[in-house]
């Protein structure tokens, strides 16, 4: 079954060039395309897409409070964020706000297929520089030890699945390595979220790397 996207961005010739490479894709239907954050919103609760690639910079509602609330009332939905702009004033709060996935806007076409597909099977898709600036502002920002997500309450499988969370694998190629099912990966995933008090697979991943568990 086809991967069901939905285009955000107010450029029209970005959506354009997307639209017309992105249809001559097999396994990709793009199901619709919004000009601003709203009505990212409002076609994402009608359409259900599986992937929206979301650009940041909206009229209206700009694109980080427009996947904040897609990820929060459409949790099957991912948000593949692409955009021109690559600093951590937009890199943390687009993470924070649940974001899949951050890419560059001079992203190759092929590229930006195979992290459409990425995000869709749960992967963590972010431009090489994305982590760096993640890591940056975690080392600058140091959270209280109180509120430190405890890594010691994690079980060891879990602590593994993370591990494999971080490296950008899917539920699917987990289960393959560690040998369980996807279904148990899912509950893995799952219940090592709420213990770290996170929503999104992404601030998981970033936190693996933070302590250490991608080495």
């Amino acid at each position: 079954m086809a991967i069901k996207v939905l285009l955000v961005d107010d450029h029209t010739v970005v959506l354009r060039g997307l639209r017309f490479f992105l249809r001559m894709q097999r396994d990709i239907e793009v199901i619709g395309e919004a000009l601003n954050g709203i009505d990212a919103i409002r076609m994402s609760e009608t359409l259900k897409p599986d992937v929206v690639v979301m650009d940041l910079m909206l009229p209206q509602m700009n694109g980080i409070e427009a996947t904040r609330h897609i990820r929060q009332h459409l949790p099957d939905t991912k948000v593949l964020v692409l955009t021109s702009y690559f600093d951590k004033d937009h890199v943390v709060p687009a993470i924070q706000a649940g974001a899949n996935g951050y890419l560059m806007k001079d992203i190759m076409p092929d590229e930006l297929v195979q992290a459409i597909v990425g995000v869709h099977q749960g992967q963590v898709q972010l431009h090489p520089g994305v982590t760096e600036q993640l890591m940056s502002h975690l080392a600058c920002r140091p959270e209280p030890e109180d509120n430190e997500p405890n890594l010691e309450s994690l079980t060891h499988r879990e602590k593994e699945v993370l591990r494999l969370i971080s490296l950008g694998k899917s539920n699917k190629e987990i289960a393959a390595d560690i040998h369980i099912t996807e279904k148990t990966v899912k509950t893995h995933v799952s219940n090592l979220l709420g213990k770290l008090g996170m929503s999104a697979r992404t601030q998981a991943a970033i936190f693996a790397v933070k302590k250490g568990l991608a080495e």
